[in-house]
């Protein structure tokens, strides 16, 4: 049944507050019940909303306010320390996540070619699940979060340079070497340029009418929105833009304000996010794809926060701090769904192929979750103990 966007709102929305309602009753995250909603509702499931693609392409706004925000809580020095810092952990652990994830699908006798894309998918840990359930405000979590933002970053950018080779299997025009030059060149001339823009234009406007607050809030929405399109038309991806456009603010002093004031809008979009990964799931090929999903799924939970540990304790954090960072770290991303995705649609690998990532994906992010949740400092945790905005 097509449904108008008032109504898939209207689905999305009462459903939501209905499931999460239970999810609170029953000390369960609600992001698993926004997952679960979109399964339900899904084209495989009840098919009330058939068109998931709308809802994908608005739930993609919620990602491009995440890493705004996160920005926001970024000084750039720090943030440059963190980079030089953890730059070598991110290479070789994404290499060893990649081993184990191909490994892992050549037992379960998939093809070498389906095997590598199914380990390059394992490299990276989610973005958006990490950052929801990072305090943002916990002065003692300070660091924690730094050491996170700034792997997964490093992780970003790889993911980006796979994103960009596989685009250019699918591209047959003789400029594919352009494509991995154009980031390379635009990416420090968008810092610079972001940089230049908020100090000698940006700050003065919001300066001058810091009264009006809905100014501030439309200003912050068209800089956070321009930076991620300029990117994207640099090459660069849209995520990655509207974090260089929150940390180019997070020196001035006005930044926490804007933060405050977003977050209620971010959170919006991420629901929508979280119910698309579940409409996009085909229930029908699960039968196929759970077995050697719920093996990589487990074996990424097992597997991440020991290296993870390890190659922190190498660069002198203490125990405690790395085992954190490598539970928190301890998923799928993202970015993992995109691959699987192109993947498919340039005939690299199959549908089924393309599901065990999708269905890793889902259980990493459920797996994750419960652990950080039940173990950590997060603004939903079920104990009022943990519980940090």
């Amino acid at each position: 049944m097509e449904a108008s966007i008032v109504h898939s709102f209207f689905l999305i929305f009462a459903g939501a507050a209905v499931v999460a309602s239970i999810a609170l009753y029953t000390k369960q995250p609600m992001i698993i019940a926004y997952i679960a909603l979109g399964v339900l509702f899904g084209p495989s499931s009840l098919s009330l909303i058939d068109e998931p693609k709308l809802m994908d392409e608005m739930s993609h706004i919620g990602i491009i306010f995440l890493l705004f925000l996160l920005g926001l809580d970024m000084q750039p020095s720090h943030l440059i320390n963190m980079l030089k810092k953890a730059s070598w952990i991110a290479l070789l652990s994404s290499a060893i996540f990649a081993l184990v994830g191909y490994v892992v699908a050549i037992l379960c006798n998939y093809s070498t070619t389906e095997s590598l894309i199914i380990g390059i998918a394992m490299m990276f840990s989610s973005t958006i699940v990490c950052i929801k359930l990072l305090p943002t405000t916990a002065l003692h979590h300070k660091h924690t979060g730094e050491l996170v933002v700034g792997l997964l970053l490093l992780q970003d950018m790889i993911a980006i340079a796979v994103l960009l080779v596989l685009y250019s299997f699918s591209s047959n025009d003789d400029n594919s070497a352009m494509q991995y030059i154009k980031p390379l060149i635009s990416l420090p001339l968008l810092i610079a340029g972001a940089f230049l823009f908020v100090k000698y234009i940006l700050l003065k406007l919001i300066a001058k009418f810091d009264r009006f607050h809905e100014y501030i809030f439309l200003v912050s929405i068209g800089w956070c929105l321009s930076m991620a399109v300029l990117a994207e038309a640099a090459g660069l991806s849209a995520e990655m833009g509207a974090f260089v456009a929150g940390v180019a603010l997070a020196t001035s002093p006005i930044s926490q304000y804007i933060a405050t004031h977003l977050k209620p809008l971010r959170d919006f979009f991420l629901i929508l996010f979280f119910f698309t990964i579940g409409a996009s799931f085909d229930l029908s090929l699960l039968g196929l794809v759970i077995v050697p999903a719920l093996i990589l799924a487990i074996s990424t939970m097992l597997i991440k926060p020991v290296v993870f540990r390890f190659l922190l304790k190498s660069i002198k954090e203490d125990s405690s701090t790395s085992w954190e960072v490598g539970f928190r770290l301890g998923q799928v991303s993202e970015f993992s769904l995109l691959i699987a995705y192109l993947a498919a649609n340039i005939g690299l690998i199959g549908e089924e192929a393309s599901h065990v990532i999708q269905a890793t994906a889902i259980l990493s992010f459920a797996l994750s979750t419960y652990i950080v949740i039940l173990n950590f400092p997060t603004p939903i945790a079920i104990s009022d103990k943990l519980r940090r905005d």
